[in-house]
């Protein structure tokens, strides 16, 4: 029995070793699919993992787990020094395992001798994955845990200093403010036939509900009020209505599909605020292009969870500021406080949500991920 093992073991080493040029060549092949920042890196790693398939094919669990652990954790420590992501790495190696089981099922085996192999080669695919994506979700986590006790003293001192700044001069904004609304209001009430009096009474009450998220920055606590149970189509319908002259004067083209259904738990007066800052941002940097735009779109997964996209063709966010792009003070306008985005995530993630941005040279999207009721 021992040597019939061993016999197959060698047997699938020839096969393999037999098959290595073809294989190698046509996963290499492959990579001119990615982007050109991994095509030299996967070259080298390429080869690597195919030859240490050969050196583990037929060895036991244990003894392959123990080496797939030390290379799989070399992977993503390579991965996270390098600032390059899993989902590249696992889509490289999806390609080979299917290259390489396409070649089994080409040869001259018998149909249990290539059952066999394939079951072997996709344990060994599936324990490099898991090993190295469970060590790079440690790495990638003790990192953030890092940054955020290097962000939260520089975040205190910055922002409350920011606040003490705002907090002298608050009623030089507000005293004014009250004043305009308190006469919008009178105007309302004795001639209504007046055009766009509700819209620059919305546009006050946006500018007062913003001094005063601007000076709640300063401070890490938020107050809880009661959630309210609202659309999110309906809310950033609302939004753009109220930024319909901004649009105008941009030209730009607004796109929205989102259920109609779709109802989140929460602060609505936050989630107007989210959503007018990412819109507001986004027609910042659409402005001056050839043909403006900003696709929205929300739809809701089985298992109740909305993802909602924020799209617009403005230039690239830079790769060097992207990671830090939720971070205070982060920042690619020139008279811009890098506060607004920073704003967006803490509310959020205050309601269990995630904001994520991705961004290419042809779009550049937000996207929402939270909880339905």
């Amino acid at each position: 029995m021992e040597g019939k093992m061993v016999s197959n073991r060698e047997m699938t080493i020839h096969f393999l070793s037999s098959q290595k040029g073809s294989i190698i060549s046509k996963w290499n092949d492959e990579l001119f699919h990615l982007p050109d920042g991994y095509i030299g890196y996967f070259k080298g790693e390429v080869e690597n993992i195919f030859n240490l398939l050969i050196d583990q094919i037929g060895k036991s669990d244990t003894d392959i787990g123990d080496v797939l652990k030390v290379v799989g954790e070399k992977i993503a420590s390579d991965r996270v020094k390098k600032q390059l992501n899993m989902e590249i790495f696992c889509a490289t190696v999806a390609i080979g395992r299917s290259i390489i089981i396409d070649h089994v099922l080409n040869s001259e085996a018998t149909k249990e001798e290539v059952s066999e192999l394939i079951h072997q080669i996709n344990a060994y695919f599936d324990k490099l994955i898991q090993y190295a994506l469970s060590y790079f979700t440690e790495l990638k986590t003790k990192e953030l845990e890092a940054r955020s006790q290097f962000i939260s003293p520089n975040h205190k001192d910055r922002l409350t200093l920011l606040g003490q700044m705002t907090s002298s001069f608050v009623h030089e904004f507000r005293n004014p403010l009250t004043s305009i609304m308190g006469f919008i209001q009178l105007l309302q009430a004795e001639q209504p036939e007046i055009k766009y009096l509700d819209i620059i009474s919305k546009e006050l009450d946006q500018l007062n509900y913003r001094i005063t998220q601007f000076l709640n920055i300063s401070k890490k606590e938020t107050f809880e009020s009661q959630p309210d149970l609202f659309s999110i189509a309906q809310l950033v319908n609302e939004v753009i209505e109220f930024l319909y002259p901004s649009i105008l004067e941009v030209n730009a083209s607004i796109t929205c599909n989102i259920a109609d259904d779709a109802v989140i738990s929460g602060s609505k007066e936050e989630f107007r605020q989210v959503l007018l800052n990412i819109i507001l941002n986004a027609l910042d940097v659409v402005a001056g292009m050839p043909s403006p735009s900003i696709y929205i779109s929300g739809s809701e997964s089985p298992s109740g969870i909305l993802s909602l996209n924020i799209s617009n063709n403005g230039p690239k966010i830079p790769e060097e500021v992207l990671p830090n792009i939720f971070e205070p003070f982060i920042t690619t306008k020139k008279r811009g406080t890098g506060l607004g985005l920073f704003v967006c995530k803490e509310i959020v993630l205050k309601h269990q949500g995630t904001l994520t941005c991705h961004s290419t040279d042809f779009l550049t999207t937000f996207s929402i991920q939270i909880k339905t009721k």
